[in-house]
């Protein structure tokens, strides 16, 4: 009985496999929505850039925009062989 079976889905495949297939995505996809839920709207969804200019301004919230750092204070955290490369009294 076994070899009948197996010559019938072996000569049949693509009819077999392709309802097989759409049954499997099938639930798969009603599965996915159902353990996710319903999604939100897009204009609810804020992009990356939106997200790191709001992370940006409430870092500013509490800070002085007053006091910043000068150039030679800049300058003590450059590393020193990439400023003194093209100064004319190095050379």
């Amino acid at each position: 009985m076994w070899p009948v079976v197996w010559t019938a889905l072996r000569t049949y495949a693509p009819y077999v496999t392709f309802p097989v297939a759409f049954v499997v995505g099938a639930v798969g996809y009603h599965l996915e929505w159902f353990i996710r839920g319903t999604p939100k709207p897009r204009e609810d969804e804020k992009g990356i850039l939106e997200l790191r200019e709001e992370r940006k301004l409430q870092e500013q919230v509490g800070m002085d925009s007053t006091q910043v750092l000068s150039l030679k204070e800049k300058l003590e955290f450059t590393p020193k062989a990439a400023l003194n490369r093209n100064r004319a009294e190095k050379s």
